[in-house]
């Protein structure tokens, strides 16, 4: 009898340890997923350029991901002043992309893909709409990320096949925070005063509830200006804070 007692014990010992065990096993994504974003943010910068005169913007979107394939699609929207300040009309920014990424190896990651950014009736000649393809290859934190203009650049004249070239790491340096750091180079096609390097240094901090950032961003490039009359450096380095959601 006692020997039965402790063959039940370990046995219901073994048992607790496995259900355990099996409880702590992270959960397994679902083959499809859709998530949106929603963000709050001092100044809108795209490659190192104020979007909004450097004033704030209202940005959000949603995402869609096939995890057993990697496929991904995706749109993104933003308030956006330039178009205006370039003679054309229309306040939004609306970003249309798709791609796949995957692992080539352990801990090293891969993306490709197509992104257009859409500004309904900006009125601009050359037209405003751009399209880029882009490849992206990471290892752990670090990336580096290669875009292509398959139109003309933003309404640069003859600027079809600028490039954008960006290096980039987000470090996680405690459970919950990132440090955030990125440098790319602009060139823009046929219209070499506008080519420029920009660079950020960052942190993000996840709250659960909300996600908030705070960046130095700048640029070398003093070409890209607002309106008159103060005619403000867009490019110039400054502060730019964002609380985010993810849902």
């Amino acid at each position: 009898m006692k020997k039965l007692v402790l063959a039940a014990a370990i046995v219901a010992a073994f048992s607790a340890h496995f259900a355990f065990a099996e409880d702590a096993k992270p959960e397994a994504k679902p083959d499809n997923e859709v998530s949106f974003n929603a963000s709050l943010i001092s100044d809108y910068r795209y490659r190192g350029m104020s979007q909004t005169r450097l004033q704030p913007a209202l940005q959000g979107g949603a995402d869609y991901v096939n995890n057993p394939t990697g496929f991904y699609a995706g749109t993104w929207l933003s308030t956006i002043k330039w178009v205006k300040d370039g003679g054309g009309s229309g306040d939004l920014e609306v970003d249309l992309y798709a791609g796949k990424r995957g692992d080539i190896a352990e801990g090293v990651s891969y993306d490709v893909g197509v992104l257009s950014y859409v500004y309904p009736s900006n009125k601009l000649s050359p037209d405003a709409n751009t399209t880029e393809i882009y490849g992206q290859v990471g290892y752990g934190p670090a990336y580096l990320k290669f875009s292509n203009s398959m139109t003309n650049l933003f309404g640069f004249a003859n600027s079809k096949n600028s490039t954008y070239i960006d290096a980039g790491a987000n470090i996680d340096i405690e459970e919950g925070t990132q440090l955030n750091l990125h440098v790319g180079h602009q060139t823009v096609k046929n219209n070499t005063m506008y080519s420029y390097t920009d660079w950020k240094v960052g942190f993000t901090k996840d709250f659960g509830i909300v996600s908030a950032s705070i960046a130095a961003i700048g640029t070398n490039n003093t070409n890209y200006v607002g309106p008159k009359p103060d005619f403000k450096n867009l490019g110039k380095t400054s502060f730019v804070v964002a609380i985010s959601k993810t849902f």
